[in-house]
């Protein structure tokens, strides 16, 4: 089949180059145009002719869909897919993928460096000796083991299962909230299930997300959400910044009714330079990074190049999230 005449275009990347992609896409004399879009109109320019389009963080909404005459699929280069409109995917006959499966370890790592890091004050404790002193940083009460504490798990898919089994060594208790999980396979993982959302939050000291963006889950911590917490409960986010209230999440802290939170994601991404949730000692705050590792970058890119070129090809597609066959060839 001659795939010289199709193209690949990429809306947005945070990678140093495209050479991954290139690689794969080159043998097929695909071409592969990219442009770090600013705005929709450059988007709509950009993805009116393409065959496949390659996204990351660009908004890819109805209007954008609206303007691409050719594409046979949308591929999200990350797992959530809530910068595109699958609605509008989905009345153009557009399949919309996402890579599920390629930071699995990584994300689940990195909720136990949260978890751990705010149970022990790891920060707080590394900044004391930092500036000369030689005690403990915080309360006394702020140091507990895991063992003796809840930690409720909200999301049981991939990732909410790794961590779910970290955590078993520890020997914590662990809480699971998932309505699309049956209990009996929750309780297959070593873990309890939670019949609601508002006994997990009146049980857990700490508290970690993990489920997608949805228009069910989005703000699902609100000022109510947090207000049912444990007193001193920790919040931990490695989902999407837009599960959490990011106001309500701010004041709530800054009453002192949370022990601490750590969150890689945030409502707006990136934090505003004068946001005070910035200036809060009891919270540990990275980028949007919890997925990263060379390995898991490699094979989300290597994954989202191949599946465009399998929708260019014909063939099927895998980890399609919005129920669209591909076009026939």
């Amino acid at each position: 089949m001659d795939l010289s005449s199709r193209k690949v275009v990429v809306t947005d990347w945070t990678f140093p180059d495209l050479k991954i992609e290139e690689q794969i896409l080159g043998p097929d004399n695909v071409s592969l145009v990219a442009e770090k879009c600013q705005n929709e109109a450059d988007l709509i320019a950009l993805v009116s002719d393409a065959d496949a389009v390659i996204t990351q963080f660009a908004r890819i909404n109805a209007a954008v869909v609206g303007a691409m005459k050719k594409a046979r699929v949308i591929v999200r280069y990350g797992v959530g897919v809530d910068n595109v409109d699958l609605e509008a995917a989905q009345s153009r006959g557009i399949p919309v993928c996402n890579v599920p499966d390629y930071c699995i370890d990584e994300v689940a790592d990195q909720t136990l460096a949260f978890i751990l890091a705010s149970t022990r004050q790891i920060v707080p404790n590394a900044l004391h000796v930092r500036a000369g002193n030689w005690t403990l940083a915080t309360p006394l009460a702020s140091m507990q083991p895991l063992r003796s504490l809840t930690v409720g798990v909200i999301g049981f898919g991939r990732i909410g299962r790794e961590v779910a089994q970290r955590l078993a060594v520890f020997k914590c208790r662990v809480l699971v909230f998932d309505p699309f999980v049956p209990a009996t396979e929750i309780r297959k993982a070593s873990a309890e299930a939670a019949e609601s959302f508002e006994r997990l939050l009146s049980e857990s000291d700490i508290v970690t997300l993990h489920c997608p963006s949805t228009p069910q889950t989005r703000r699902m911590f609100n000022a109510e959400a947090f207000g049912k917490m444990k007193a001193g409960a920790i919040f931990v986010n490695v989902g999407r910044g837009d599960l959490a209230d990011s106001t309500a999440l701010t004041a709530t802290l800054q009453a002192g009714r949370l022990g601490g939170a750590a969150v890689d994601v945030f409502d707006p991404e990136p934090i505003p330079a004068d946001h005070p949730i910035l200036k809060l000692p009891n919270v540990i705050l990275s980028a949007h990074i919890a997925s990263a590792s060379p390995a898991a970058v490699r094979k989300l890119r290597e994954s989202a190049a191949n599946i465009a070129l399998k929708a260019i090809r014909g063939d099927p597609l895998p980890n399609v999230v919005n129920g669209v066959k591909p076009k026939a060839t």
